[in-house]
């Protein structure tokens, strides 16, 4: 097929072929073709592999689209002196980034990243969306979309994310997808961290499920697990080392820092809290000014889009014990810009091979570690971990409690005052739980669940259940009557909890028999019942 002729099958043939030998499998490809017998297969593969990667394109160069009318927008300006593209070069950039990108992008458009300010290139992609969505958004010329991956930034991701949470509302799932791929390709620790956001949480399922494929490829790629990826995306957004960052207003200065809900914190220069980032006046550097105004402004968008999933994870991680390295620990927790607010604000805890918690610690404001008694302390041997209160001995929970209130600490969500529960003697060998049946809680309450890692069932336009995951089996609640119904039910109203069961994949269709609750541990078993004791607050 490669090297057959010309057309749309070749070109892409021959570019699976260019990304094996990018992948070191010359010598492979080659002695698959020698079984052929045919000499001028070996030379024309020869002739392929060794010629200038430039020069692959397309036999057939389709004319741009009408809507490619350069002279209107923004354009790509040289990193070396920040002369924008002249109009023929404008004319070959459109070509390059109409070649098909199926397997891989033109290497040409390698050259032009490298080249041009990242920042005029993203202005320039944005500019070629806009006018293809202005002309219908032609399918033909999805390209002009699809090149967002190839010239996109931060900005870019930010811009792109709420239109496509929006999209699978307005029958536009395809293109939602599409905006997946392009925030994959984008591959910014913001563009991910979006990604992610999207894979976590929306309404719509299956744009949920493409989104969960995307980032866990990009995780598998990396060698990492999902928990693993997440601490490596989370930004700093422009943070210092101490975690703060500093607003210029020439005469004046003020300090951000944040609060338990990653909320920023405005200080100015003698330490005082202030309300708000104060408004520049005659004395300031206009200057300077507007541009720490215009900061403040996005770091606080930024924040907003992540403080949720920061914390979340973080509370993910001691219901589900997840464990650090103390050199992963320093680095992702401790250290980092923006996570370390919460870091300082939550109990840790050392534990030992067998997972057991051996002592507890918390993280000072000056990033050393101190004990119950508030004194000095020095990690030992062992994995770190968040404790949940049914792990943390009575009289060590009370010394810190002691010891965050002298501080006047806060934490990003219940830890030594997390309500804990357990199952009775007779729930344990039972597949369903009906302590709750018949209390009425209000159906957003039910979906509301989402936050704490349950998942909607739906069927024919209603919610019949929601679903956890456990290590164990998966969890549904059920309600009476038939759940949440789009168009008719309202979040206010009533309805009666039914059930809470155990399942083992498919048990629903009756292809495996159910496990009993006793396969719980007892942290999954508090955080269960916590869950729907929640719904009723």
């Amino acid at each position: 097929m490669a090297l057959g002729k010309p057309c749309q099958n070749r070109e892409y043939a021959r570019q699976a072929l260019l990304l094996l030998v990018k992948l070191n499998q010359r010598e492979t490809i080659e002695e698959i073709a020698q079984g052929y017998n045919q000499p001028d297969v070996l030379a024309a593969l020869a002739t392929l592999f060794d010629s200038d990667p430039l020069e692959e394109y397309p036999a057939k160069i389709a004319p741009l689209p009408g809507f490619y009318q350069f002279t209107l927008w923004r354009r790509p300006r040289l990193k070396s002196n920040n002369l924008p593209l002249p109009d023929d070069a404008m004319r070959h950039l459109g070509t390059m980034l109409s070649f098909p990108r199926d397997i891989t992008a033109y290497p040409g458009l390698d050259i032009i990243r490298e080249t041009f300010t990242r920042e005029s290139l993203a202005d320039f992609g944005w500019d070629l969306y806009t006018a293809w969505t202005e002309a219908g958004a032609p399918a033909k010329e999805n390209w002009a979309f699809t090149a967002l991956g190839i010239l996109g930034n931060d900005d870019t991701a930010r811009k792109l994310t709420p239109l496509i949470r929006a999209w699978p509302g307005e029958s536009q799932h395809k293109r939602a997808v599409y905006g997946l791929d392009v925030l994959a390709s984008i591959g910014s620790d913001i563009a991910l961290m979006l990604l992610n956001g999207i894979a976590q949480k929306i309404k719509f399922v299956a744009l949920q499920e493409h989104a969960s494929d995307r980032i866990n490829m990009v995780a598998e790629n990396r060698g990492l697990t999902m928990a693993e990826l997440e601490d490596r995306l989370a930004p700093d957004l422009g943070l210092d080392s101490n975690g703060s960052l500093i607003l210029d207003f020439g005469p004046r200065k003020f300090t951000v820092g944040f609060d338990e809900t990653l909320k920023p914190v405005v200080r100015d220069a003698n330490g005082k809290i202030l309300k708000d980032l104060p408004k520049p006046n005659q004395s300031d550097d206009k200057t300077l000014a507007t541009d720490a105004v215009n900061l403040f402004k996005q770091l606080k968008k930024d924040v907003r889009a992540i403080a949720s999933q920061q914390i979340t994870r973080l509370e993910q991680a001691m219901c589900q014990r997840r464990r650090w390295t103390t050199e992963q620990f320093r680095l992702f927790l401790v250290e980092h810009p923006l996570v370390r607010h919460l870091t300082r604000r939550l109990l840790w805890g050392v534990y030992n091979d067998e997972n057991a918690l051996i002592t507890c610690f918390r993280v000072a404001e000056d990033s050393t570690y101190s004990d119950a008694q508030d004194e000095l302390f020095t990690l030992p041997a062992g994995n770190i971990g968040i404790p949940h209160v049914l792990e943390i001995p009575p009289e060590s929970a009370a010394a810190f409690r002691q010891i965050y209130a002298d501080y006047e600490l806060l934490p990003p969500f219940q830890q030594l005052e997390r309500g804990s529960y357990h199952l009775a003697d007779n729930e344990r060998n039972t597949h369903e739980l009906t302590r709750w049946q018949g209390r009425l809680c209000q159906a957003g309450r039910i979906v509301g669940l989402e936050r704490r890692g349950w998942q909607r069932l739906e069927e024919s336009g209603s919610v019949y259940a929601m679903r956890k995951t456990t290590p164990y089996g998966a969890l549904e609640l059920e309600t009476e009557p038939f759940s949440l119904i789009y168009g008719e039910t309202g979040y206010s109203d009533l309805l009666p909890v039914e059930s809470v069961k155990i399942t083992a994949p498919y048990d629903r269709y009756g292809k495996q028999s159910s496990p009993t609750f006793s396969v719980l541990d007892d942290i999954t078993a508090s955080e269960l019942i916590n869950d729907i004791e929640s719904l009723f607050d």
